[in-house]
């Protein structure tokens, strides 16, 4: 599972209708170690995308279970679904909820976009609210459409040379 923080970046921007600069706050998603490494992270990242001075801050650790970032959609939604469970020592049905973070156009193709990456799940789950979320990028740990670097090794890798030797 991620680690994942919000993190907030404070920076002087020119309004695009005024022309005139304005103070903004914008909202970011990092998957990280830590909260410092995740700050470090978030510096490194707005220094290629922000002009002048910036600031990170807020940091603060999230309990997303899923990111869903496979669609060509430009806003990110915050949705609430539960499961369905039984507790093992009663024996009896509770539920679940958990927090679940998704891109999409809007609220119709968020909700297809967690039904899709729900398929395939054995448990009954219900989505009971989407919001819109005002995180702007989500700057994963590693690209999964980039090559793994090449001083790693899948993990599937190291396991069978170690049953060779």
């Amino acid at each position: 599972m991620e680690n994942l923080f919000e993190c907030r970046v404070r920076y002087e921007k020119i309004d695009e209708q005024s022309g005139q600069e304005k103070k903004v706050s914008e909202t970011y998603l990092v998957d990280a170690v830590n909260h410092g490494e995740a700050e470090a992270r978030m510096y490194k990242e707005m220094e290629s995308m922000i002009r002048g001075e910036f600031q990170v801050t807020n940091v603060r650790k999230v309990n997303y279970t899923e990111v869903f970032n496979k669609t060509e959609g430009d806003r990110w939604y915050k949705s609430k679904v539960t499961f369905a469970s039984i507790d093992e020592k009663s024996g009896k049905d509770k539920k679940v909820s958990n927090q679940i973070l998704v891109t999409a156009s809007d609220v119709k193709e968020a909700y297809d976009n967690i039904i899709k990456g729900m398929g395939g799940m054995t448990v009954d789950f219900e989505i009971n609210g989407i919001t819109e979320s005002p995180i702007l990028d989500f700057f994963q740990y590693f690209n999964q459409e980039e090559e793994t670097p090449a001083n790693l090794k899948p993990m599937a890798d190291v396991k069978s040379q170690a049953y060779k030797d």
